[in-house]
């Protein structure tokens, strides 16, 4: 909540609250285990980013100036406060200790409500709103620590997740499933060579259910022939109607089908593991209720 860039900035400490806000309005929270996030060790985020990318972050966060905020600029749209080194370290270390506690059989699947985001986040250097790469820190656990050897990465934020592309690409252990709007940031995902990524480049305007289409005809006969020991969500929800970052036109159904699909390929292959990690999703409202539907499908309520 301390980790911020600006008061113009989308990418916001009240993104956090109005999920916090719709969970508690929908009385679904009540449901819900609740852990704080541990700070992810540097071990963990090393097996993505090189020493200079973790040393980018750690090493240029600015002081607090007589309570005044001072920021750090990375690139155009990505900034460190005094506090997003702490808010990284945060971030990754809820997807690392969901991932430990899945594959425990603690729970059976977790959502990381976390910022900052991840998935433009590059092996080499930070990248559009995302320090480190969350869902890539984690994969990376799943695979060297715990030994998995099958793992599917699936992402429906409204750009695509070059960061992670690029950390998992021709992975054999890792099938990458995702959609976005083309052309759009970050102007990838279209030109991939990569054999283990299934890419669908949406023209804006795309609504549910051509997405619903695609997904039957391209992600979920890949998935299922791929048979996923688990199953790791880079759930961005800014493909929104009301999102005005992007320029499509999902609604809350469409999030809660698309979880729905997900939940069964991870039941029938993996044991029902997932964990999912927040990355887009600006308007507050529709962020909210978004991440409810989505949870109302993870939880079983649905």
């Amino acid at each position: 909540m301390l980790h911020e860039m600006g008061g113009w900035h989308p990418e916001s400490p009240a993104r956090l609250q109005a999920i916090e806000d719709q969970l508690i309005a929908s009385r679904i929270d009540t449901y819900l285990e609740y852990r704080q996030a541990p700070a992810a060790d540097i071990a963990d985020i090393g097996r993505v980013h090189t020493p200079e990318a973790i040393a980018l972050v750690r090493d240029n966060v600015p002081q607090l100036q007589s309570g005044q905020a001072s920021y750090f600029p990375l690139d155009g749209d990505t900034s460190l406060n005094a506090f997003s080194w702490k808010a990284a370290l945060a971030a990754a270390g809820a997807a690392v200790a969901a991932t430990d506690a899945v594959i425990a059989g603690e729970i059976e699947n977790a959502f990381c409500s976390i910022r900052p985001p991840g998935h433009h986040a590059r092996p080499t250097e930070p990248m559009g709103f995302c320090l480190f790469n969350n869902v890539a820190i984690a994969v990376r656990r799943a695979l060297e620590v715990h030994g998995l050897q099958r793992v599917a990465i699936v992402d429906f934020d409204v750009h695509h997740g070059n960061g992670t592309e690029e950390a998992f690409a021709n992975e054999p252990r890792v099938l990458m499933a995702s959609l976005f709007q083309h052309p759009f940031y970050p102007y990838s995902g279209t030109d991939s060579s990569c054999a283990n990524a299934i890419n669908i480049p949406l023209p804006a305007g795309t609504g549910g259910a051509l997405v619903r289409r695609l997904i039957a005809e391209q992600w979920l006969p890949a998935l299922h022939a791929y048979r996923p020991q688990m199953i790791f969500i880079s759930a961005g929800f800014d493909a929104h109607r009301d999102d005005d970052i992007g320029q499509m036109d999902l609604l809350e159904a469409d999030y809660a089908w698309i979880t729905r699909q997900i939940k069964d390929v991870a039941k029938l292959h993996a044991g029902g593991r997932i964990v999912s990690c927040l990355e887009g999703g600006y308007n507050l409202s529709a962020l909210g209720c978004s991440v409810v539907a989505h949870l109302r499908v993870l939880a079983g309520l649905d």
